[in-house]
Order: structure tokens, then C-alpha cells, then sequence
């Protein structure tokens, strides 16, 4: 340590009352919004209050309705995510129902906005059945669907954009993180010398 640094250094002391110039950083790392744990928890969040808001048809746990979500989004079909679940097909259609997650043959042959008006002219599924020529078994295969694009709906798609944003927000996180980790920078950091003079 020269004089001029150890002056500079008396000073500083003089003027705060404290010997060291630097205090030590303990704050812990950040997290990334790709980490497993932080994404879980933003899908968790949003599937609790979906819960607290409708009537969810399965009894499957948080994590299976997260499991459910990232799957759907990742475009595997709902036999391979039962599979995965240990549960029937049906079960994981109703969840995915439930999260307003809907595939285009969910109605099956039945039209949505059809069926839509037909029980609005009719109570019993029967007369349903008759006034559009369907078959019962089709209605109830349909009609949670229906309920599911009408809350879809009423909620202005709400849950679904949510859902994507997380796991886009984590998807980038990810291909950032990989890309660093591709540049070949780290070899040419760890290579450099660091022979600084204060």
C-alpha cells in the first residue's frame, strides 16, 4: 500500500468511523424464471385460484393439474399424460378442462355454438339430443366442454394466457441459460489472466 492509498484510507476512517472499505455481500443468488421450483410455484399459484373460483371435476393434486398444464402445452395428448399420472384418459381431460384447456376434438362430432343454443331452448338432455340429432353419449362427452369454453370465456381466456406466459417466460430463461453456456466464452474467462495493479 503506497501513501496516497493509505491516506485516502485514514481519511475514510476519519470520516465514517469505519476501518474497512468494503463490507462483505451476503445477499444469496437470484433465481432464474426458468428454475423447475419457480415455475411450479407460478403454475401452482394460478391452478389455487382457479380452484378457488370453479368447481374443479377431479381430485387429482396440484401437482398433477401442473403436470397436466405442461403437457398440454408441450402437445402430448392426454392417454401419455395419464399414463404418466397413473389415471384414466377421462380424468386427464376433465383436468384439462378444468384448467380451460381445450383441444379442438374435445366437442367430438358435436357443434359447440349448437349445443350452446339448444340448451338454451331445452332443460332435458333428451330434447337436447333430438333438436340437434345427436346422441346422449355425445352431449355428456361435450357438455363439459361447453361449460369449459363458457368460463374460458367469461374469464376472457385469462387462465390459459397465464399458463403460457409462465412456461414461455421459463422456455427463455432456458435457451438464454444454454446459449451462454454455448459461446465458448467461459473457456476463454477461465484462460484469462487477472493480474490487476490498484
Amino acid at each position: 500500500m503506497d501513501d496516497r492509498t493509505e491516506a485516502l484510507g485514514d481519511l475514510f476512517e476519519s470520516v465514517t468511523g469505519a476501518a474497512e472499505v468494503t463490507a462483505e455481500q451476503a445477499e444469496g443468488r437470484g433465481t432464474l424464471a426458468g428454475e423447475e421450483g419457480d415455475v411450479d410455484a407460478r403454475l401452482g399459484a394460478v391452478v389455487d385460484a382457479m380452484r378457488e373460483r370453479y368447481d374443479f371435476a377431479t381430485d387429482l393434486d396440484r401437482a398433477a393439474y401442473c403436470r397436466v398444464v405442461r403437457e398440454f402445452f408441450d402437445g402430448t395428448g392426454d392417454a401419455a399424460v395419464a399414463a404418466a399420472l397413473e389415471v384414466d384418459a377421462a380424468t386427464v381431460r376433465r383436468a384439462r378442462l378444468d384448467l380451460h384447456l381445450l383441444r379442438a376434438g374435445d366437442a367430438g362430432p358435436v357443434d359447440l355454438a349448437a349445443l350452446a343454443r339448444a340448451c338454451s331452448e331445452h332443460e332435458e338432455l333428451e330434447a337436447v339430443a333430438a333438436a340437434l340429432g345427436a346422441d346422449v353419449p355425445d352431449l355428456e362427452r361435450a357438455l363439459p366442454a361447453l361449460a369449459a369454453r363458457n368460463e374460458a370465456r367469461r374469464a376472457s381466456g385469462r387462465y390459459r394466457r397465464e399458463f403460457a406466459e409462465i412456461l414461455t417466460d421459463a422456455d427463455l430463461a432456458t435457451s438464454h441459460t444454454a446459449a451462454v453456456t454455448e459461446t465458448g466464452l467461459e473457456e476463454a474467462v477461465a484462460d484469462a489472466e487477472t493480474d490487476l495493479e490498484l
